[in-house]
Order: structure tokens, then C-alpha cells, then sequence
């Protein structure tokens, strides 16, 4: 059965700037009812989310400042969610840093922010306060947290826990419980600010990238109608 995302409620973290942001257009385009944008950066969540409530309707769109390291802050932005929208159908765990020079902080957000999301997601919010017969968790890894990233280690240590976690509580056994779906996209060299900030030019040897909201609409989509 095809996962219909028309009229449903998804919550994006770091929903603020580059996939993630890209992620709320393609999903507000594709006929949700309601996106919360969770985000630590609240000068520029703010900013884009007035700016996706000019172009998609004010009602549509809400944001909530949240560090995803933070069980009470992450499940502050699924209460904002369920009050505004009523529902929460989809989760976006998108928040991520590349930056392997602070480990303890990239392990915070990459790794416990996406668990935090995982067990708030599969155990309480989307369970309970899915709209349909099932609701979906759409993990950020990469194709780092596959082949891994020797210029950057920690980073695709990160994501292959990411990976990890996927596999795990995407399991059949979680799903037939909770009918929370949990699946990832593991996304190439995208052009987004995380990349931009953390990589010196001269470590990529003729860098292709991928172009952000045509990879949240070609590649985010498609998983989640799934």
C-alpha cells in the first residue's frame, strides 16, 4: 500500500537551511497539511519560515526552536506539532554537523539526536497521533554511513550508527508494533551549507554535487510514498 503524504503532518529537524529546508518545500508542494521546521538557529528558522508561510499559507507552516541533543527540547517540538496541526504523520531526521574536530558534539547531534527522535517518534508521538493506518520516520544518513569517509571519520562513524539505527528499528517486528515505518536516504556530496562549512575545497578532487531540492524531491520523496 502506497503511503499517501497528501494532507499529512511532518516534522523536519535542522529544517532550518539545506536538505531539510529542502525537504519542507518538496513535502508543502506535494500537498501536506502541516510542517513544523525544528531548528537550533532560530534567526534563520524564523526567517525561512515566514518565508514558506508567504509562498505556501500561514497555517501551514510553523517553527519551533529545538537541540535535537535535548529529549524535553525535541519532544517540545512534537507537542508544538500535535497542537498546531493536530497530527504528526512523518518525522525528518535530518539534523546533522560535519565536524570532526568537536567529536563529542557531532556523536550529540548525529547520533543521540537521532535516537532521541527514533524512540520520542516510534514510541509515543507518531504512534499515537498518526492521522492513517501507519506513519514513517525518515532518517538522514549518507553514503558515507555506507562506504565510509577516511577524510572525516568521525563524521561517517556517525552515520553508519545512523544506519544502524535504521536497520534495527526498521525492523518488521517495531513496525507490525507501532506501525512506524523507519527507513533512511543515504544522500551523495549535497550542496548544502553543513557541506560547504566543513570541507576545504582542496580536499575534493572534482567535486559533483548534488543539487539539494532536486535530490528532496527525485530521492527524499520516493522513500517515504513507499
Amino acid at each position: 500500500m502506497v503511503f499517501e503524504i497528501k494532507n499529512k503532518v511532518a516534522l523536519i529537524t535542522g529544517g532550518a537551511s539545506g536538505l531539510g529546508l529542502e525537504h519542507a518545500k518538496a513535502l508543502l508542494e506535494n500537498g501536506v497539511k502541516g510542517v513544523t521546521i525544528a531548528d537550533v538557529n532560530e534567526g534563520n528558522g524564523t526567517k525561512v519560515t515566514e518565508e514558506l508561510q508567504g509562498k505556501y499559507g500561514k497555517d501551514r507552516v510553523i517553527f519551533v526552536k529545538t537541540d535535537v541533543t535535548d529529549k524535553e527540547s525535541f519532544e517540545n517540538a512534537f507537542l508544538a506539532t500535535v497542537t498546531a496541526f493536530r497530527y504528526v504523520d512523518i518525522l525528518i531526521n535530518n539534523a546533522g554537523i560535519l565536524r570532526d574536530v568537536n567529536m563529542s558534539l557531532a556523536v550529540d547531534i548525529n547520533v543521540k539526536g537521532t535516537l532521541i527522535g527514533i524512540i520520542l517518534g516510534m514510541e509515543t508521538y507518531l504512534k499515537q497521533y498518526k492521522q492513517g493506518n501507519e506513519a514513517v520516520i525518515l532518517n538522514t544518513s549518507s553514503i558515507n554511513g555506507v562506504n565510509g569517509m577516511p577524510i572525516a571519520p568521525v563524521y561517517g562513524a556517525t552515520k553508519f550508527a545512523v544506519t544502524g539505527m535504521t536497520l534495527c528499528w526498521g525492523d518488521r517486528f517495531h513496525f507490525e508494533r507501532t506501525k512506524v515505518r523507519v527507513i533512511a536516504i543515504c544522500p551523495g556530496l549535497t550542496e548544502t551549507p553543513l557541506v560547504e562549512s566543513s570541507i576545504k575545497p582542496e580536499c575534493l578532487v572534482k567535486p559533483e554535487y548534488y543539487e539539494p531540492y532536486e535530490f528532496a524531491t527525485q530521492t527524499g520523496l520516493f522513500p517515504l510514498q513507499q
